[in-house]
Order: C-alpha cells, then sequence, then structure tokens
C-alpha cells in the first residue's frame, strides 16, 4: 500500500523538477520534516525544499521510492536528506522517527504533513475496520506530527505548518466518502489549532489541491472521461503537477508568507 498523496517519480535532470522559480533565502538551511515525502506531490516538496537549501526529513513507506528519490536529490547536488520507512498508521513510529530526525539535524522549523491515500470505495462496501484505517493514514498522523514538533518549534521561537487538504471534497468528488471525511477535517485541524500556535509565532495553514497529474493518476484515472472532466471544470487549460503544488508549500514555509495563518490556499487550476 502506498501511503503517500500519489505515486509519480522526480526527475532530477528536469529543470522544473525541484526548482521553484523563485528563490527564498530564509529557507536556506532550515529544517523541514516532511510526510509521505517519498513520491508523488511529497516528493516535489521535498526535492523542491531540498533545492532551496532546507535540511530535510522524510518519511515514506515505499523504500525503493523514497531511496531514489534521495539519490537524485544528492546527485543533483542539493545535499543529502534524512528518511526513512514508516507506516504512518503506526503514530508510535511515526513520532519516533521525528525525534530520530531531530536529533540529526535539530528542531524542526517546518513541518509539511502530506501523506495520505485516496484509494477508491463505495459507501456500501466499508466496514468499521476499513473506515478506521482510511482514518488512521490520512487524518491521525497530521494531528500527532504536530504534537511531535511543537515543542522544537517553540524552542525555535517560530515555524510553519503546511496541511495538505483536498479539493476533491469540496467539488463533490466521489468514490472516496471516507478520504473525503478524512481531507475535509484539515481545515479544522488548521483553524482549530492556529490561535493556540500562534502565541509562539507558530504558523498553521492549508494547502489544498485540485487533480494533480502525477504518474498514478494519469495511469488510474486520466481516460478520455478525465480529459472532459478537466476541460469542463477547470478554469485555466493546463494540468496541475506537483511542483505547482510544492511552490505554494515553499511559500508557507518561508519567512516570506510570516503572517499567513489559519487559512486555506487552494492550487486547483481554478475548479472550485
Amino acid at each position: 500500500m502506498n501511503l503517500s498523496i500519489t505515486d509519480s517519480k522526480v526527475n532530477m535532470n528536469n529543470t522544473t523538477a525541484g526548482d521553484s522559480s523563485t528563490s527564498y533565502p530564509s529557507l536556506r538551511g532550515r529544517t523541514c520534516f516532511v510526510t509521505g515525502g517519498g513520491s508523488g506531490i511529497g516528493a516535489a516538496i521535498v526535492a523542491s525544499l531540498a533545492a532551496q537549501g532546507a535540511r530535510v526529513a522524510f518519511v515514506d513507506v515505499a523504500e525503493a521510492a523514497s531511496r531514489a528519490l534521495a539519490e537524485g536529490i544528492a546527485q543533483a547536488g542539493h545535499g543529502d536528506v534524512w528518511w526513512r520507512t514508516c507506516d504512518v498508521r503506526d503514530i508510535a513510529a511515526l513520532q519516533a522517527d521525528i525525534a530520530d530526525a531531530q536529533a540529526a539535524l535539530g528542531d524542526f522549523s517546518v513541518l509539511v504533513n502530506n501523506v495520505a491515500s485516496d484509494d477508491r470505495h463505495t459507501l456500501e462496501s466499508v466496514t468499521p475496520a476499513y473506515y478506521d484505517d482510511r482514518i488512521a493514514i490520512n487524518e491521525r498522523p497530521a494531528f500527532f506530527a504536530i504534537q511531535a514538533v511543537v515543542p522544537g518549534m517553540r524552542r525555535l521561537g517560530a515555524g510553519s505548518i503546511v496541511n495538505l487538504g483536498s479539493t476533491g471534497w469540496q467539488g463533490k468528488g466521489t468514490g472516496y466518502p471516507v478520504y473525503a471525511i478524512a481531507k475535509s477535517s484539515v481545515n479544522g485541524l488548521t483553524r482549530g489549532l492556529a490561535r493556540t500556535l500562534g502565541a509562539d509565532r507558530i504558523r498553521i495553514n492549508t494547502v489544498s489541491p485540485g487533480w494533480v497529474m502525477t504518474e498514478r493518476q494519469i495511469k488510474l484515472w486520466l481516460d478520455a472521461e478525465g480529459e472532459k472532466e478537466l476541460a469542463r471544470n477547470q478554469c485555466l487549460p493546463d494540468k496541475l503537477a506537483p511542483d505547482d503544488i510544492a511552490a505554494m508549500v515553499l511559500f508557507l514555509a518561508s519567512d516570506d508568507a510570516k503572517m499567513c495563518t489559519a487559512q486555506e490556499f487552494t492550487v486547483d487550476a481554478g475548479w472550485v
């Protein structure tokens, strides 16, 4: 089972992969932790942060993809990233990995809660066990990752938390009701913690992607009907790429967004 948002290879030879058209000096040397960072949108976020000179750690269940990503980043001259395989349904393991990464890199200034799985399911097929499993992937890790990094952010005197939401439920998408429930809760998590964390200059925001053209999305769902759906719903004609999401994450992680908190930033080419 892949627990990152989507499957996608990050081609480090592609000048757009891992690079942003904007340079954020405040990210250089900044410590960042990304969940589900081995593939898809998460991999683009990891690569983009590394390209900015940040010190990056990530976890993902996909070992081969994670290793390839880390090697590609190093070969591109963006330094070494700390990574570990982790099933985020195991909260003790997730928090232990965060603690180990923190011991290696220092307190984290940035947390990106990216991990998710949008596997399709029907209302009728969902059992209590399956429901709990979807929540364990798509909802719980964000809360407990925040719990793990906040003490360090308080020691640093500031921080930025970026939670990955979704426009799927906002557009009344079908085929993943429990995923929709979990993702709709992301805004509640963001707004529910903003005032508590804000007292320590810790910012928390949501980035909600539209239909991002990762390898997995293209393989499974971008058929002729999918192309029509894009044309019908997006205001912009271009397809969203993982780097489009990473660009918004970079902004929110940087000091350029120092007065942005408790907000949702939608990157969906105008779908919702």
